[in-house]
């Protein structure tokens, strides 16, 4: 199905950026927004694809700033940003999300909407959605990804480790209940925001601006908004990866803050170098470094980040783009 523009006025938003346009997976209305650098009209450049995390609050939003700051330092690749099912401008139904769910929609989405091999960025723990759309990807023999950009991935022990379905289910039915959804309108406070964001996002608390607090806040304001972020705190993306992790031959870039943290107890004690050196020994393919900044990296560290991906894209990633177009 081809993508509709919606009636939102266009004249408030920047000329670089489409209006929220729709497209339909499984019968429900999904929403993104494509980027098109304005100092450019080459149709050859490589599109980006993101994938922005779950979170009280987050969705497509959160990859904005990096958006902007993409297109006005002059890159020539158009940007497709989409909201995963259950966040943002997409339907939110009262299901619990699989990492296999997300990567069909994204799939589809590369299938349908983008219709070229792309360039895919995740953020953090959503990784396990991006492993998820690789495996289709080389089984199906689709080759819609040329390369993957990790942003701030989680601790290597967590990746590895997998949890049992019952684990999964009673979480799930414990916070999808009335018990869950009190926590959620908790979760959702400008307080109780701050204080996470401080604590286990962001390296420096000055960046925990109001851009950041008002776009959590709105994007949680609809309380169906829980289902996705139970789905993510349920653990339904623990699993061992190490496998898929093994055999993903794309090129890799692995971008880790200089005060990375785990949320979780299994990679407490891991430093950011010594993650990162995990990594970069178990993805085939990949190269690393580490920036200033924390757990949300394209939001903190905007320009690094910008800086970091640009070159990946203009140096490390073109033999394999070159060898694709042979194909």
């Amino acid at each position: 199905m081809e993508p509709q523009y919606s009636t939102q006025d266009s004249s408030a938003i920047p000329s670089i950026k489409s209006p929220t346009l729709f497209y339909q997976w499984k019968n429900y209305r999904c929403a993104y927004d494509v980027y098109h650098p304005t100092t450019t009209t080459d149709d050859n450049s490589i599109p980006l694809v993101l994938i922005h995390p779950i979170g009280v609050g987050l969705s497509r939003v959160f990859w904005q700033r990096f958006c902007e700051s993409w297109c006005k330092t002059g890159n020539s690749n158009p940007i497709y940003n989409p909201d995963l099912l259950g966040c943002g401008d997409c339907e939110m139904p009262a299901v619990a999300c699989y990492p296999d769910d997300w990567a069909a929609q994204l799939q589809f989405f590369l299938e349908t909407v983008v219709k070229k091999p792309a360039i895919v960025l995740v953020q953090g723990a959503l990784l396990s959605v991006a492993l998820a759309l690789a495996k289709i990807d080389q089984e199906s023999g689709s080759n819609l990804i040329h390369g993957l950009v990790l942003a701030g991935p989680p601790a290597w022990a967590v990746m590895n480790k997998h949890s049992t379905e019952r684990q999964q289910r009673i979480v799930w039915n414990l916070l999808d209940s009335p018990l869950g959804n009190a926590f959620y309108r908790y979760a959702r406070r400008a307080a109780f925001l701050r204080s996470f964001s401080i604590k286990q996002l962001f390296g420096d608390a000055a960046k925990v601006d109001s851009e950041w607090l008002d776009a959590l806040q709105a994007g949680a304001a609809n309380p169906d908004s829980r289902h996705a972020v139970f789905s993510f705190l349920a653990g339904f993306w623990r699993q061992d990866y190490s496998n898929t992790i093994q055999k993903c031959d794309r090129p890799t870039l692995i971008i880790m803050g200089e005060q990375a943290s785990s949320i979780s107890q299994a990679g407490k004690e891991e430093k950011p170098e010594e993650r990162l050196a995990q990594y970069l020994t178990h993805f085939p393919n990949a190269e690393g470094l580490l920036m200033p900044g924390r757990n949300v990296l394209p939001y903190e560290s905007t320009a690094e980040f910008v800086s970091a991906v640009t070159e990946f894209v203009n140096g490390s990633l073109q033999p394999q783009i070159s060898a694709d177009e042979r194909r």
